[in-house]
């Protein structure tokens, strides 16, 4: 498979998976008689697992060093699974800080409707007086 296609199948770009292989976070891909890059199937899982990682934050240092390692062999086991195990835990204190974003929108949008559903009601009100909706920051 060559780079154009590797590159549609992943939804990324030929230069960065270019990239990716100059950095060192996907080994050396394998070349055909006319030097052209003729991705087998475990380039393509090195593809795939890169770019989930990137696209969940992880840094190219440590996937790069990943990486390197990963050529090394089985001696280098317990220190992959360290990157691993450092990069999951930024990714959970990520998580948090995401989560607690989500929950302070919730509410600001909780708001909103109310604030719009108080407007509404003073407008279709003939009788009302009018009411003030403030906003919370």
């Amino acid at each position: 498979m060559n780079i154009s296609e590797v590159a549609a199948q992943f939804e990324m770009t030929p230069a960065t998976i270019r990239y990716y292989e100059r950095e060192g976070l996907i080994p050396p891909i394998t070349r055909n008689e006319s030097g052209t890059r003729d991705f087998q199937e475990e380039d393509l899982n090195w593809v795939e697992f890169i770019k989930c990682m990137r696209d969940s934050g992880l840094s190219i240092d440590s996937l790069a060093k990943y990486s390197e390692l990963y050529q090394q062999g089985d001696g280098t086991l317990v220190e992959r699974k360290q990157i691993l195990l450092d990069e999951y835990q930024k990714l959970l204190e990520k998580q948090k800080l995401i989560n607690g974003t989500v929950a302070r929108l919730e509410q600001k949008l909780d708001n909103y409707d109310q604030m719009i559903q108080e407007c509404e009601q003073q407008m279709f009100s003939s009788k009302a007086a009018p009411v003030k909706v403030s906003e919370e920051v």
